[in-house]
């Protein structure tokens, strides 16, 4: 579940648990455990203790909740060994991020607040997340912080579901970082034999976005004054304020940081990593479709708060 299913096998096993299995054994024995994960969690069973987080506070004083989801690919093997078309692995957390910037610790000499999370992941369907990511979060307490936050990158249908499924969300903030890479492509297009004056345009609309929002930048894009420009430059242009007026309702940054919120959905990017990514998506690795849904019901359980893991086992 940790390492590579050959390693566990002639290594990890037999050094920590005097156990000698083989690799097959190994690989039916932790994909068979995922499914029984993903079965208790479509029964309604949840792990660990019901126990409300001490939910962190924002600039206002009210403490916040916040959810994530997103998706990452996940190669899959066909008949035969065959290489199979990918799968997208949709993964979900509910956290309890340490407040930024650190002043607004409540004690900012003392201890760093605690960080804390919960993880859902496998190659369901978003919508199968929907019931377990609300025993999850009625576990943790999520109803008594005063504030639901959400944050996404922007991926088809992840709003939609995080709204339905968490309806006192209040925003659903687009992730700052993505917006910043279109803006840096459309700063490379504008001026393609300089590099240095594309990043300084870059970081001067990137400024603009985080202290006037995104309507007012979505406005100044607009009005860019194309002629002279290369046919690639007009097009990387459509594509970024096609992209804005689609995205600009979730862009008021200003807002949002005056407020004491998080803008950046490195928690849920972090998730895809260390939860599917480190496992899942080594050199050359390709799945089953039943095997990778188990490993990544297992990965979420593990890489959870503690206790989720231990309740699971105590169970099994």
């Amino acid at each position: 579940m940790q390492a590579p299913f050959a390693e566990a096998a002639e290594k990890s096993l037999p050094k920590l648990a005097g156990l000698r299995l083989s690799e097959s054994t190994v690989e039916r024995a932790a994909e068979a455990a995922g499914q029984r994960v993903a079965e208790a969690l479509r029964r309604g069973a949840v792990f660990g203790e019901a126990r409300d987080w001490d939910w962190h506070h924002d600039a206002e004083g009210k403490t916040v909740a916040y959810v994530s989801a997103d998706a990452t690919g996940v190669g899959q093997q066909g008949e035969g060994g065959a290489k199979a078309e990918g799968r997208m692995a949709n993964v979900v957390a509910l956290y309890n991020p340490v407040p930024e910037p650190a002043e607004r610790w409540a004690d900012p000499a003392g201890p760093r607040p605690r960080w804390q999370g919960r993880y859902l992941a496998g190659l369901r369907p978003l919508a199968e997340f929907t019931e377990p990511a609300r025993r999850q979060g009625a576990q943790i307490g999520m109803d008594r912080a005063e504030r639901w936050i959400a944050l996404s990158d922007g991926g088809a249908g992840l709003e939609d579901w995080l709204q339905a499924t968490f309806p006192r969300v209040e925003a659903v903030i687009l992730d700052f970082y993505h917006v910043a890479e279109y803006l840096g492509d459309l700063a490379k297009a504008w001026y393609p034999k300089d590099e240095a004056v594309a990043e300084a345009q870059r970081q001067a609309w990137c400024h603009q976005l985080k202290h006037e929002g995104g309507t007012t930048l979505w406005a100044a894009l607009e009005q860019l004054d194309l002629r002279g420009r290369s046919a690639a430059a007009r097009a990387v242009h459509a594509t970024v304020v096609g992209y804005f007026a689609n995205q600009a309702h979730r862009m008021d940054y200003p807002t949002y940081i005056g407020k004491g919120w998080h803008i950046g959905s490195g928690s849920i990017e972090s998730a895809c990593k260390t939860v599917v990514g480190m496992r899942l998506k080594g050199a050359g690795m390709r799945w089953g479709e039943q095997g990778a849904d188990g490993l990544c019901h297992l990965r979420a359980l593990f890489r959870s708060e503690k206790g989720q893991w231990e309740d699971f086992w105590g169970r099994n």
